[in-house]
């Protein structure tokens, strides 16, 4: 299973591939709409995944079955990431909107200023280990504040683990919904970002002007 729609290049593959050329788009998405519906209800669509466009660039959005398991940045290259997943979660992805429509309401709601808490299941298999209490306090951070690394290594009970809160929170694969952007160095510096230090400022401004 491929993790994209079917495109529209004649290279004389077939009769199958010369019929794509011929669809119109909303031809092309009515399929993938069945694909989409086949792949559930067989039981083998694993991955599912869609983009979303934001205040902070093009996201991409990927959940299994159990949540949302994926959230990158333009700057991590999506095609990338989709492979990665791939090689260790599972091959069979699809690109499924319906799977996704939850999550993209919501995104666009907190960009809006409507929303202050995400209410998503979580698929949170990515994360191990000291990097996953990390990420289970950082929801705990309210709206609009923010933490030093040191003060969430003392709420995770390591108070001299900062460097390695750091490394959680640069590693965090669901940015934005779990908000590692309320992390600061002690002196007030960012520190690192997924999606770079200019999305980390805007996502603070955004809450900080609510």
């Amino acid at each position: 299973m491929t993790a994209e729609n079917p495109t529209a290049q004649n290279t004389g593959a077939g009769p199958e591939l010369d019929l794509l050329t011929r669809l119109d788009p909303e031809q092309l998405e009515r399929l993938h709409h069945r694909l989409e519906q086949e792949a559930a209800a067989a039981g083998i669509l694993d991955l599912a995944y869609n983009t979303t466009d934001s205040p902070v660039g093009t996201l991409l959005l990927v959940a299994t079955d159990q949540g949302l398991v994926r959230v990158a940045f333009a700057s991590e290259h999506h095609e990338h990431v989709l492979a990665g997943l791939a090689e260790t979660v599972s091959p069979r992805i699809l690109r499924s909107p319906v799977r996704l429509e939850s999550a993209v309401r919501q995104l666009d709601e907190y960009f809006a200023g409507r929303r202050r808490v995400f209410d998503l299941p979580l698929d949170r298999r990515l994360s191990k280990g000291f990097r996953a209490e990390v990420l289970q306090h950082l929801p705990a951070i309210p709206y609009g504040r923010t933490e030093s690394y040191a003060q969430v290594a003392a709420a995770v009970g390591n108070p001299k683990a900062v460097r390695a809160v750091g490394s959680a929170c640069a590693t965090n694969p669901l940015p934005v919904v779990v908000p590692c952007h309320r992390v600061l160095r002690s002196d007030g510096a960012f520190g690192g970002y997924l999606g770079g230090p200019e999305a980390k400022a805007y996502l603070l401004g955004l809450e900080a002007a609510a």
